[in-house]
Order: C-alpha cells, then sequence, then structure tokens
C-alpha cells in the first residue's frame, strides 16, 4: 500500500475526529507564515523559569491529525511537567504535511518550522541546544525530513510509525550529525516494516533497515548493532520490542531503532480509544513516550 492511500485510512489511535482535551494545556497560539494562519498547542510546564532556558519539543501529527489529538495520543504534557519541558503541537495544513521539495505552490513546512522556533523564543525561554522533533506517522516522516533539512536545529529527531520516502533518501545529506531514535511495528499495514513494493508509485517508502541504514551512514556509526530485547508485561505475549543501538557514531551521535514484533501503526503506550489497542500496550509495557524522552535527554547541540 502506498503512503498516501495508507494514511488516508482509519489510524488506530489518532486521525480524524473532533479536537481532543488536552490535559492541563495553557495555552493556544498562532503565528502568520508564507500567507496562512498557523495554529498550535503549547505547554509549558509549572516549573517554567522565564530566567532559565527549558528544553523544546515539537510533536507532529499523522495524516488526519490534529495538533490536539497528537497530544492526546502522546500524552507528552504529562511528561513535560514531570521533566521540565515545554512542549509544541503544531497543526499542518489539511491535517497533513508537506516536505521540502513538494510541487510548487504548495506550503513548506520546513520553514514553516524554522519560524515556528524563531516565534516560540520570543515568547519563552529556549534552551537553543536542546530542541528535539518527533512525530507520528506522516509526522514521523516529516520529522525524519526535518533531520535531513535542518539538523543544526534539532539536538535529536524521534520517529514513530514513519519511515524515509524514496524520493527523499538520496537528497537526505544532512551536513552535520543528527541522533535519530526509529520505533516501528514489524506488522504495520501502513508503514511497511519491509518498504514498499512498488517503489515508483508516489509516496512510495524505503523499508526500515534501509533507513535505518540511511542515519547509520548519515552518522558514520562504525560498530555493529548492540541488540537486546526488552522485557514485557506478560513474557507470553507474541509482541516484543527488540532494540538495535548503532555505537561509535559521530560526534557523540546516536541511531536507534525499536522495532516491535507484530505491532502495528500505533503510538506504544499511548492513550486510546480502542479496547485491543489498550490490551496491546499492556501486554508489551512499553511507553514510547517515556522511551523518545530519555532518549532525548542524552542529546545536546554543540
Amino acid at each position: 500500500m502506498s503512503l498516501t492511500a495508507a494514511l488516508r485510512s482509519t489510524q488506530a489511535q489518532e486521525g480524524s475526529r473532533p479536537e481532543a482535551k488536552i490535559l492541563n494545556s495553557n495555552d493556544s497560539g498562532q503565528i502568520n507564515n508564507q500567507g496562512w494562519l498557523r495554529q498550535y498547542k503549547l505547554y509549558t510546564p509549572s516549573s517554567y523559569n522565564p530566567e532559565r532556558p527549558m528544553p523544546l519539543v515539537l510533536v507532529f501529527h499523522g495524516h488526519e491529525g490534529t495538533g490536539a489529538s497528537i497530544a492526546d495520543v502522546t500524552r507528552f504534557n504529562k511528561l513535560a511537567e514531570q521533566k521540565g519541558f515545554i512542549a509544541v503541537y503544531p497543526d499542518g495544513i489539511d491535517h497533513n504535511w508537506n516536505l521540502r521539495g513538494s510541487s510548487a505552490g504548495k506550503v513548506d513546512d520546513v520553514s514553516f518550522v524554522t519560524a515556528l522556533i524563531d516565534h516560540l523564543k520570543q515568547t519563552r525561554n529556549i534552551d537553543s541546544h536542546r530542541i528535539y522533533a518527533t512525530g507520528f506517522s506522516k509526522g514521523a516522516i516529516f520529522a525524519q525530513d526535518l533531520a535531513c533539512e535542518l539538523p543544526d536545529q534539532f539536538a535529536a529527531v524521534a520517529s514513530v510509525a514513519g519511515s524515509l520516502p524514496v524520493r527523499l533518501q538520496a537528497k537526505c545529506q544532512p551536513k552535520t550529525p543528527v541522533s535519530m531514535l526509529m520505533i516501528n511495528g514489524t506488522n504495520d499495514l501502513a508503514v511497511h516494516y519491509e518498504g514498499d513494493d512498488d517503489k515508483s508509485q508516489r509516496g512510495a517508502l524505503i523499508s526500515i533497515p534501509d533507513t535505518i541504514n540511511v542515519w547509520q551512514t548519515i552518522n558514520q556509526c562504525s560498530s555493529a548493532p548492540k541488540v537486546q530485547q526488552l522485557p514485557t508485561s506478560n513474557p507470553r505475549s507474541r509482541f516484543k520490542v527488540k532494540v538495535s543501538q548503532y555505537p561509535g557514531c559521530s560526534s557523540g551521535s546516536e541511531v536507534t531503532l525499536m522495532a516491535v514484533a507484530n505491532g502495528g501503526h500505533l503510538w506504544p503506550g499511548g492513550s486510546s480509544q480502542d479496547a485491543s489497542v489498550n490490551k496491546f500496550n499492556t501486554d508489551l509495557g512499553f511507553n514510547a513516550s517515556q522511551t523518545i524522552w530519555d532518549f532525548f535527554q542524552r542529546h545536546t547541540l554543540p
């Protein structure tokens, strides 16, 4: 299934639905950019002190999602309150993200992200060395595009249920290393673990192993991966997380793949109204949001 077709289907956790309530949300904002009035949700933890710079995490929704819906799914607000970082959830135009190099006439979302970061720096004391990006599905693909295009902006990037499009593979040549964490289900029917069969179709994706190889090459990781399996809440469960960490990367960068055996197109450990997703999360005992923040904390820009 092509990316274009797959991401128009109903997603397990986030999709076309009424805007969800965000836990302890304290701000909504907007910014004029490229002739568009762009909206975003912003969470500033109670520990924020204008005299001290604070890390910033940008979270990008999937196709047909919103900033509000991905905030609800990921529960990053609760984590931001606990750990002390600012979280921002932008809305894509028409619930979508346009990658750099999209056809003429479309909004340039890479430039929008740069403008959004500059905008937030005017209202919050942002630690420029600790800005991070993550996303789900099309938002994860966009986060990887940001790593390709803006490696000097982000200390680390995390991708959940995303990959690299075929047309971006050769173009992704950042001049500096950028740490990358990927979390993917091996049974994802939207973003196929083995990539799309027809690489010529619009929006075709390369495989997850090939995507990891791209980031391993970019970050000049010299050693074979260290592989381990995370413990699960239910030892008899067919759902398990295999972690492959690539050491020896340039300038202290890191590349890590977390493959969820038999996992589908969802945010592990996220909020859901689907009983089967909640049972999956209980059996797996793995929280993607906490894991992403742990990964982010290990990385700062020089």
